[in-house]
């Protein structure tokens, strides 16, 4: 079987393909995250994603022996880029932007085998979010948790709870960074053992069943 580098330092990455049953090791890759000129979102997230494994690859030792998965998440509104904050009053202006509105979040994921194969693959979530309060915005961001994530929230958090769930059809997953099914998708021709099977993209669209991967993650409120 062979080895699995992840290109990610992100928790929640390492949380999510560890719940497919993949074994792994983290070798993070960098990659400068200013989009080109005339780029689309779609087309960023795409090349952030493979640098991100080449420059892991790149790093030596066993990634570059191993199958190497690289991600890389974006948050889109109305066709703007929106990264993380740079800080506690940027956070701030970002989730007023995104207050009551629906925004998309791509996730691109990129698989480099040993033998030099490239595969990439896109999976895209509408993401309705609530009505929230400035008091509610005020009190998340003194947490310090939306400061290094795309969009400034986490869409699992326990107490801020952004998203409207109840008129959210996508992957959970992907919003957190990484949709398991679809890397799976892309891992399992080179020979990865994984444990979880199942249709990628929007699980819970496509078989109008509830995602494996969301218990794990709204347990009792908890975050996991």
């Amino acid at each position: 079987m062979p080895a699995v580098v992840l290109a990610s330092a992100s928790p929640r990455r390492r949380e999510l393909l560890a719940l497919g049953g993949v074994e792994f090791t983290v070798r993070p890759g960098a990659a400068t995250e200013t989009p080109l000129p005339h780029e689309t979102p779609e087309a960023l997230a795409r090349r952030l994603s493979r640098e991100k494994a080449i420059a892991a690859r790149q790093s030596g030792g066993e990634a570059e022996r191993a199958v190497v998965l690289g991600a890389d998440t974006i948050v889109v509104l109305e066709g703007d880029v929106i990264g993380k904050p740079r800080d506690a009053a940027h956070a701030v202006e970002l989730l007023q932007r995104l207050r009551g509105r629906t925004h998309r979040v791509l996730t691109a994921l990129t698989v480099l085998d040993p033998a030099g194969g490239v595969a990439t693959d896109l999976v895209e979530s509408a993401v309705p979010m609530r009505d929230y309060s400035d008091a509610e915005i005020a009190a998340y961001v003194a947490t310090g948790d939306p400061l290094d994530k795309a969009g400034a929230y986490a869409i699992q958090h326990p107490r801020f709870q952004p998203v409207d769930l109840p008129r959210f059809t996508g992957c959970v997953a992907n919003v957190m960074g990484l949709p398991v099914c679809a890397a799976l998708r892309l891992l399992t021709p080179h020979g990865v053992a994984a444990t979880l099977a199942h249709p990628p993209g929007d699980c819970q669209a496509y078989d109008r069943a509830a995602c494996p991967i969301a218990p794990k993650f709204f347990v009792n409120g908890s975050s996991g």
